[in-house]
């Protein structure tokens, strides 16, 4: 979970400002990918490669440390990464973008969205060809298979590399969702996108004379250009000397791309649009749709207690929104009022279960005290482990709040996500620790996941309500996610909720980790068949 950028200043450019200058128009609106800090990597003829930190200043700009050490420096070329915080990294960040320490025109750096499910199989390829790898990213994995490829086919016969067979060999050989960006000691840069499409990227050709990459369309805001998608199995291939674009597949067929989900539901800036669609747009109908739930489960229920609408910050609020503007148009009487806020904006998503525990309870806050014998609604998008919520509920309840309840935007989450999104098991999510707790036949058809009977569904939301000590939760069935999503069901992955992994690495480790857990259970297998 994590953000890619980069700038481009093409020779037949007039304009006066600097790829430091978009750069630092682009990363603030990337900023909900990743919250562990900025790294810069950009080059200029005659100097080389320099890297820099990005420094957050306001919520909406940047200052880099390079455009006031050394204002010479001016780079015709720049690549970012929106770090995420990560498991395995002392610091708590990816440190990216990360490069190797080859001489000047051997250097490469790159910058990396996303995560490989086949990663343990390629380090043990590059450590069998005696390759030294000092993390344990799969960043420095790419960056690592990159320069062996060009050492071996190219630099050492003095040969120009040839960026479209050393991704054709990368899309053949790995499984997983990447977006990357790379940027190498020449001053060419490759925008790369693998063929399962998971993770978007897209382009900017700016109408005075930038090309620019970024993550999410949201980048471009307020500029001027056209923009364009780069496909699955696709790289865009810009020259450093010659300034030069050219689009080249590196699949060995034509692939659709299949967004995550979360990237509507969670990851993506409310403004980045898909199919003519915002993020902000989508959640407020999930809200709307969700409304109509609640209204009917509480309307009994709430009589005259004063009832207030909050979201979880930072990425409830759409949600909220269409929520509340639901009850009102069934009759209930509630009250629109955000009564949980953050210390800090870095989501806590990431990390092991106690740096999470010690990061909740520093990060929310109870923002109102007028909260005596109120029904607390909380909208979020999604509940994953729990213990976020179990933290919020607990936090309202000794604030005097008469009973909370959580309105949830999407379906409940069932299966690990081995994509880059920090949730690796089936034990940490909050949908299993209840299931373990169920009886054998309950377990068994609760197995159909979203096709589970409406009766069981209830079964999951009573069970993981009582286990944050909430009075409800009401959950956005799935064929009314699928209907409010802008792609159609064969253009997202839908794997949270679904179980069914887009990838085949993916869909081989989800079926060995499910297959274990239910071993036990009757009539399972013709169930996970």
């Amino acid at each position: 979970m994590s953000g890619v950028a980069a700038a481009f200043l093409c020779s037949s450019s007039k304009s006066r400002a600097t790829v430091y200058d978009r750069l630092k128009h682009m990363v603030p609106k990337l900023a909900f990918r990743g919250q562990a800090g900025v790294g810069i990597a950009a080059f200029m003829h005659k100097e080389g490669v320099r890297y820099a930190r990005a420094l957050q200043s306001s919520c909406d700009s940047v200052r880099i440390e390079h455009d006031e050490q050394d204002p010479n420096f001016r780079p015709h070329v720049a690549i970012a990464h929106i770090r995420s915080r990560c498991r395995g990294i002392s610091d708590g960040g990816d440190l990216q973008p990360i490069h190797n320490n080859a001489g000047t025109s051997r250097s490469l750096a790159i910058s990396l969205d996303g995560a490989l499910v086949n990663g343990r199989e390629l380090r043990g390829e590059l450590l069998a060809q005696g390759y030294r790898l000092g993390s344990n990213t799969d960043a420095e994995l790419l960056l690592k298979w990159i320069e062996g490829s060009c050492e071996r086919d190219y630099w050492r016969h003095g040969l120009p590399v040839n960026y479209e067979n050393i991704f054709r060999d990368i899309d053949d050989r790995i499984d997983g969702a990447i977006s990357a960006i790379l940027l190498d000691g020449e001053g060419n840069l490759v925008a790369y996108r693998n063929r399962c499409g998971l993770r978007p990227l897209e382009t900017m050709q700016t109408d005075d004379g930038f090309l620019l990459v970024a993550s999410e369309n949201c980048a471009f805001a307020d500029l001027e250009g056209k923009t364009q998608q780069i496909l699955p199995g696709h790289i865009r291939y810009v020259d450093g000397k010659m300034g030069y674009c050219v689009d080249r597949s590196v699949s060995n067929g034509q692939y659709k791309a299949k967004l995550c989900a979360y990237e509507a539901l969670y990851l993506g800036n409310p403004n980045t649009s898909v199919e003519g669609q915002s993020h902000f747009e989508t959640r407020y109908n999930i809200g709307a749709a969700l409304g109509g739930l609640v209204a009917q489960r509480l309307q009994g229920e709430l009589g005259s207690t004063l009832t207030i609408v909050s979201s979880m910050p930072h990425t409830g609020g759409p949600y909220a929104d269409g929520l509340f503007a639901s009850l009102v148009e069934y009759g209930v009487f509630a009250q629109r009022r955000e009564v949980v806020s953050t210390q800090f904006f870095q989501r806590t998503l990431i990390g092991t279960p106690s740096e999470r525990k010690c990061l909740i309870a520093q990060k929310y806050r109870v923002s109102e005290t007028s909260l005596a014998e109120a029904a607390i609604i909380i909208v979020d998008e999604a509940l994953i482990r729990g213990d976020t919520s179990q933290a919020v509920t607990n936090m309202l309840l000794a604030a005097g709040a008469k009973a909370v309840h959580w309105a949830i935007g999407s379906p409940p989450i069932v299966a690990p996500n081995y994509y880059g999104m920090g949730i690796d098991t089936l034990d940490e999510l909050a949908f299993w620790q209840i299931w373990k707790q169920l009886p054998p036949e309950q377990r068994t058809q609760i197995l159909r996941f979203h096709k589970m009977e409406p009766q069981d569904l209830k079964i999951i939301e009573s069970n993981i309500a009582a286990s944050i000590n909430a009075a409800t939760i009401t959950y956005l069935p799935f064929p009314l996610l699928v209907s409010l999503l802008p792609c159609r069901q064969d253009g997202v992955d839908l794997s949270p909720f679904t179980f069914e992994m887009p990838t085949p690495a993916g869909q081989k480790r989800a079926n060995r980790n499910l297959r274990e857990l239910a071993a036990d259970l009757p009539y399972s297998e013709s169930i996970l068949a």
